[in-house]
């Protein structure tokens, strides 16, 4: 019976040390084995057999302006398993002298059954052990391309280990035994897993096109030697035969750098910044939008002696991720000092507080009594009126306008995947809305073809960032643009790109016990515009539309806020 070892309290450091590394320590142990791979990798490379192959250069005189060809040995890694032309032809020459020598014996044999049997026996074996030989001289011969394709292998996993114990150093959120640390690093594997595939797969096309490429090198080899005979086109053929080497050689460095794509990949679309950094930063925009909603709170004292104060106000609110992802893509890597000035230019930007003071003249009748009894008369007097007016402009619509067309990509990317870091707002209403993220359109209503297209098309761009003005998935979405485009390239209506109030001009209100799937929504004073309808949405029947919000995402008309701008519904007639 194997008995439990007992760690005494001497050895309990050193027990420690090896059962309890930091992952600092793993992922410098895993950086330094990936290098030391590396380093056998190309030692192992360059102990490959070399040959030397004629290439043919062009240069140019000066002096006379002419293109001068001339010839030149290279270096280069022998192919694998490839014989030079003297060998094989002396091997060849070789077996059919002895293939001779033994016809001639079978010749003088064939009288003498049981002599001949001996014969064949022994020219068997003799076949078998040069076999044999060939076979084992072959393999010697291979020994070091087999060294290369091993160390390949290695040195890749390795890579890839190390890839990713550097993202569990990074990221001190993914090191405790939580749930979410779990998921994370589950997944971050898979990632690179799914990388390491990729380059595989790549490096098995590119197998392919060697192994075509072999055929094609032969049947020029074969056209070189038979010009030689001639001696024609020499030059011409040599010149051909180097330029499909190039070819090959260009093959070959497409796979080393599938990897590192892939990589970077998962990187790009990644949080870089510390998890504390990260939060804090989300902390100090919040603590504007508190204080923002304290100066609200506070408009009577700030502007005393109204009569009355009137309130057109939006929700103050933003979005996490997509705060962070936009810091992301500007900056990389940062610290709460050096984005608070953005964070202010980005505030500034979202909201807008209006107040505008209006005097009205209104009257009221006086009254009083004298000795000719009580009398009345209109009054005039003064009303003040404060309008408070606060804009929220919405962060997505500020960000984007800030953004260029080069970095537009990888903020959206990072703003879909979340940063690969979702554990860090998973309590914000903001950055998981609860309506509409499970959504799943009921079955009955997809037996219409035409709403069937409908959502098709739509659900390609869920998740999609709300952009000022945008029309096509290049610029993401406004409202009516993602409407126009879904109806359009579903091919259920051509509508053209317009607003939302000249998308309502082309449909026929209807109650909203007569809406059905496929209708649209329509709703209005969301903001301020030109027309009775700012916003519009598509109704997927059972008190529910997809629509370009904040992101595009499904969404329940049920709510109070919608409820409150609730303009129409409508079909395109």
């Amino acid at each position: 019976m194997r008995r439990k070892q007992d760690f005494s309290a001497s050895d309990g450091a050193a027990h420690s040390r090896r059962f309890h590394t930091s992952p600092e320590q793993r992922a410098a142990a895993a950086a330094e084995k990936a290098e030391a791979l590396n380093e056998k990798l190309e030692q192992a490379r360059s102990a490959l057999p070399k040959q030397r192959r004629l290439r043919l250069q062009r240069q140019l005189d000066a002096a006379n302006g002419r293109v001068r060809h001339t010839l030149h040995f290279e270096e280069e890694v022998r192919p694998r398993g490839k014989q030079s032309p003297v060998t094989k032809a002396v091997q060849r020459a070789g077996r059919s002298a002895g293939l001779a020598v033994h016809s001639k014996i079978r010749q003088t044999e064939r009288e003498n059954v049981g002599v001949e049997a001996a014969h064949k026996t022994e020219f068997a074996a003799e076949q078998a052990a040069a076999g044999a030989a060939r076979r084992g001289w072959q393999s010697v011969k291979d020994q070091p391309y087999r060294t290369v394709d091993k160390l390949e292998i290695k040195s890749t996993r390795a890579s890839a280990d190390a890839q990713f114990h550097a993202a569990v150093r990074d990221n001190p959120e993914l090191q405790k035994r939580s749930l979410s640390a779990m998921y994370q690093r589950r997944k971050l594997k898979r990632d690179y897993a799914k990388a390491y595939r990729e380059s595989q797969r790549t490096g098995s096309r590119s197998a392919r096109v060697m192994n075509k490429a072999k055929d094609v090198l032969e049947k020029a080899g074969q056209a070189i030697l038979a010009a030689a005979k001639n001696h024609k086109g020499v030059w011409v053929a040599v010149g051909i035969l180097a330029l499909l080497v190039t070819t090959l050689s260009a093959s070959l460095s497409s796979c080393s750098v599938s990897m590192e794509g892939a990589m970077s990949a998962i990187l790009g679309t990644s949080y870089t910044s510390e998890d504390p950094d990260i939060l804090q930063v989300e902390s100090n925009y919040t603590a504007l939008e508190k204080q923002l909603e304290r100066r609200m709170a506070n408009i009577e004292s700030e502007y005393p002696g109204y009569d009355e104060y009137r309130y057109d106000v939006d929700t103050i609110g933003h979005d996490p991720n997509v705060l962070i992802s936009y810091l992301t893509t500007k900056f990389n890597a940062f610290t709460p000092a050096q984005v608070q000035a953005e964070l202010q230019a980005l505030f500034d930007g979202q909201y807008t507080l209006t107040t505008s003071a209006v005097t009205e003249i209104r009257y009221r009748t006086v009254t009083w009594t004298d000795e000719d009894g009580v009398h009345s008369e209109p009054e005039a007097y003064e009303y003040h009126i404060l309008y408070v007016t606060l804009r929220n402009n919405q962060l997505e619509t500020v960000v984007s306008q800030r953004l260029t067309d080069d970095e537009r990509p990888r903020y959206a990317a990072t703003l879909q995947l979340k940063g690969n870091k979702p554990y860090l707002f998973g309590g914000n209403i903001y950055a998981n809305p609860s309506e509409g993220a499970q959504y799943q359109v009921p079955g009955e209503a997809l037996s219409d073809p035409s709403f069937a297209a409908l959502i098709e098309e739509a659900e390609k761009y869920l998740g999609f960032p709300y952009v000022w003005g945008g029309s096509t998935p290049e610029t993401s979405f406004d409202c009516s643009g993602f409407v126009c485009w879904v109806y359009t390239h579903s091919g259920v209506y051509d509508l053209p790109r317009t607003t939302a109030t000249g998308i309502y001009n082309q449909c026929a209100a209807v109650s909203p016990d007569q809406a059905k799937p496929g209708d649209l929504i329509f709703f209005t004073k969301t903001y301020d515009c030109v027309g009775p309808v700012s916003h519009v949405g598509i109704y997927v029947g059972d008190g529910m539309m997809i629509h370009c919000g904040s992101p595009i995402k499904y969404a329940s008309i049920n709510t109070s806020y919608w409820q409150e701008h609730f303009y129409a519904f409508g079909p395109l007639s």
